[in-house]
């Protein structure tokens, strides 16, 4: 078992290396390499399978080697598989080879296809990494490893100096949240001796008297979480990371990276329990952060920007549950956002493909009758996000609603608030995309055309799980054994227990009301664009609120006068008086070296006569020396 686990963490890596060192002699010979990648992948996820047949219960680390050891500091190099750990293995390495099969249709015919293949490889290995690291240590590398990934398939195509700016903003945001993770690292360190999770596991269970200490630890790895997650007010790099190609946009701001900050916080959920001030600030600021995407998103017109905005929603809505302590609720909707999310996006990935590259709500319109497997699959993604029964985002999205309403009834109907939007801006999507007449150029409409199987395919596996996912834990209201939540208990332990719970009744009347709500926005939004057609305004026209909404409140234009624009005057300032004179003192001290340098140069000259002076003068000072 510990070979097959260190297989699947290292296959990607293999097929990176693999697709790198090949030589590639026509497009012929980097179909044929691509493959490699993808085999990979598909490898780490059948081994995935296998070892979670086998899987016994009881966690297990497995210590690879000794990593270093230095005064008290001693770090293996390790992985951790247990419950928690086999299913992000699992969703990770399920959707990455869909979307490597994905990418083989979409990306062929770009003539950087085998590097951009090659990259999602590495990137599946840091987050393999990342999520069954057993330390804290090895998880960092991960996470720093899954942001570098991000940088180079973000600015894969970096001809484009747009896109090269939206990697750098995607890199440079990571790092303020990964120092907040960084120290919280040393701080663990320094307090409890390790930084491996089972042993923290078990002294925070015992531990008394450090909850100032657990509140900034926990604080600390809550903002590591928000870069890499994109809450607010770290989360402006997400929307531009759609610069990448589409099966990025899947892999990495959907299903996997993103969710990092979630996972990391499921992991030492112990420790967040014994800081309950971190806890309401995470449900303050995942509430706020899903109510403010899903307002933006509202006005978006591209299609990619709409998923974008609404990823970040989601991931708001997620950290609403840990705050709440819902753990086992966040990461459930964890599990079907994935599947629903990179369904969404591998479906807006083939609308462009049908479109020839257009990205433009605007100038679709009446594809259904020309992509119809792409329609049907974005439908089911469409109604599984809404949180319509029975697929999968109702059981998850309700299963976070509840939770809500047993900590405050406002909360729940901020919930409730926040799934309306979603329903509305998905639908408004949805029904500009599918629906009415074709609206796009002459030459674009002769180009519609379903995509290849290689595109297709993974469209409908997702679409399936995006159906079924729900019913991994379906509640104990419909009957079900709420497997997943059983499943994760050995996981997440908390230190007290939640004693109220809401009657049946009272969950069947909320969840009536929920979603009759969201059928109800539904409802409004196809009576605004299929009965009245309406389409969103032209840019230039937008006024007002819209026009606010639109440009997502300005929050960049904020950021760029506030942080941006200071520290770039800051840097030309030292540039011009600082820098300035310590070139000259760095340069003026090389000069005066290299001056001396040149008289001394001299001595060394060959001449016989010169040495014969130098040799009478210290004999004759060796001798007044001697005499005194």
């Amino acid at each position: 078992m510990e070979l097959i686990t260190l297989l699947i963490v290292l296959s990607p890596l293999m097929g990176f290396f693999l697709t790198s060192i090949i030589k590639k002699d026509g497009d012929a010979s980097k179909n044929w390499i691509a493959l490699i990648p993808v085999s990979a992948v598909v490898l780490s996820f059948i081994l995935t399978i296998y070892t979670w047949l086998n899987f016994t219960g009881a966690p297990k680390t497995y210590t690879i080697f000794r990593w270093f050891a230095i005064d008290r500091v001693d770090i293996d190099f390790g992985f951790l598989i247990d419950q928690l750990s086999l299913i992000m293995c699992a969703v990770i390495t399920g959707i990455g080879s869909l979307i490597h099969i994905y990418s083989l249709g979409y990306m062929k015919e770009d003539k950087a296809f085998v590097r951009f293949m090659s990259y999602l490889n590495l990137f599946v290995f840091f987050m393999l990494v990342l999520v069954t690291a057993s330390n804290f240590v090895l998880t960092f590398v991960g996470w720093e490893g899954v942001g570098l990934c991000s940088y180079l398939l973000i600015g894969f195509w970096f001809q484009n100096q747009a896109y090269n700016d939206a990697a750098k903003k995607a890199f440079i945001m990571n790092r303020i949240g990964d120092l907040g993770l960084l120290i919280a690292i040393f701080l663990l360190f320094t307090n409890l001796g390790t930084v491996d999770y089972l042993s923290i596991k078990n002294q925070l269970s015992t531990s008394v008297g450090m909850e100032n200490t657990l509140f900034i630890i926990s604080l600390c790895i809550f903002i590591g979480a928000t870069g890499k997650s994109a809450q607010a007010p770290l989360f402006t790099w997400l929307p531009d990371a759609m610069a990448g190609p589409t099966p990025v946009s899947a892999l990495i701001h959907a299903a996997t990276m993103v969710t990092a900050g979630i996972y990391l916080i499921i992991r030492n959920s112990v420790l967040f329990e014994l800081a309950p001030y971190t806890s309401e600030i995470i449900t303050v600021v995942g509430i706020t952060t899903a109510l403010f995407a899903a307002f933006i998103g509202l006005k978006q017109n591209d299609i990619k920007k709409v998923l974008a905005y609404s990823t970040v929603s989601q991931l708001g809505y997620m950290f609403f549950a840990l705050g709440l302590g819902a753990y086992e609720a966040s990461f459930f909707h964890l599990l079907t956002h994935a599947f629903f999310k990179a369904l969404l996006f591998l479906g807006a990935g083939s609308i462009i493909h049908a479109m020839g590259g257009e990205q433009d709500l605007r100038k679709m319109g009446g594809l259904k009758s020309h992509i119809k497997i792409t329609h049907i699959t974005f439908l089911i993604g469409t109604v599984a996000i809404a949180g319509l029964p029975p697929l999968a985002g109702f059981f998850s999205k309700d299963a976070i609603l509840a939770a809500a309403f047993e900590n405050s009834p406002a909360l729940w109907v901020l919930g409730v608030f926040g799934a309306c939007l979603t329903a509305f801006y998905m639908f408004r999507l949805y029904f500009l995309v599918f629906h009415t007449s074709f609206r796009g150029t002459q030459e674009q409409e002769h180009h519609l055309h379903e995509s290849p199987l290689s595109m297709t395919f993974p469209l409908i596996v997702l679409a399936i799980f995006a159906v079924l996912a729900g019913f991994f834990n379906v509640p104990a209201i419909f009957g079900g054994q709420e497997h997943l939540n059983r499943w994760l208990s050995p996981v997440i332990k908390r230190v007290t227990e939640h004693t109220h719970h809401t009657s049946h009744t009272t969950e069947y009347i909320l969840m009536a009301v929920s979603v009759g709500l969201v059928s109800m926005v539904i409802a409004y939004a196809y009576n605004l664009y299929i009965k009245k057609k309406t389409l969103p305004e032209e840019d230039f026209e937008t006024k007002g609120l819209t026009k606010i909404i639109a440009n997502k409140f300005y929050v960049d234009e904020i950021y760029d006068a506030v942080f941006v624009k200071p520290c770039l005057k800051l840097a030309d300032f030292f540039k011009t008086n600082i820098e300035v004179f310590i070139d000259n003192a760095v340069n003026g001290i090389g000069a005066f070296t290299y001056t001396i340098g040149g008289y001394i140069r001299k001595v060394q000259a060959g001449n016989i006569g010169l040495y014969l002076f130098g040799m009478i003068i210290g004999i004759i000072v060796v001798l007044v020396a001697t005499i005194r």
